[in-house]
């Protein structure tokens, strides 16, 4: 079962692209954690392009913005260059983000691979506590962009 809205998020820390080591569920503002299956698949482009091209949302209400895939940290780094993304994308190769918030295919639905996370999207306030929290259906959906922005606005 996924981490639920009122829990505590995990804080576990997890490679950017740059090499860094980032911290999920603490931080000094509130933060969107989006799970995605796989870069370079459309859907998951998609997705994060749609965060990019709108990323002024996001800072106008304090929030950082963390992509996270299974994928390693040198895949994630020429998908976040190829499509322009203005925003970290973590590599959770190893899989303990998504064990921890929940969000972990056996299977995938596509292609029988095991061990790749569902699409799904969290609000992190600046206390480590869930504020919204969605899994999607199927890996074909998105995440309400529209609610993840009104949880936002509701926590400044």
């Amino acid at each position: 079962m996924s981490i639920q809205v009122g829990e505590k998020a995990p804080v576990l820390s997890l490679f950017d692209t740059e090499k860094n080591q980032v911290a999920l569920g603490a931080s000094d503002k509130n933060t969107v954690v989006l799970f995605f299956p796989l870069a370079f698949t459309g859907v998951c482009t998609a997705e994060l392009c749609n965060i990019r091209d709108n990323i002024a949302l996001y800072n106008n209400t304090n929030a950082t913005v963390l992509g996270v895939s299974v994928d390693s940290l040198f895949t994630l780094g020429k998908f976040k260059e190829e499509q322009k993304l203005n925003f970290p994308l973590l590599s959770d190769f190893n899989k303990d983000a998504a064990k921890a918030f929940g969000v972990l295919y056996e299977t995938f639905p596509a292609f029988g691979m095991q061990g790749v996370s569902k699409r799904a999207a969290f609000v992190i306030d600046k206390e480590g506590v869930v504020r919204y929290a969605e899994v999607c259906p199927t890996p074909g959906d998105l995440p309400s962009f529209t609610a993840i922005q009104e949880c936002l606005a509701g926590l400044n």
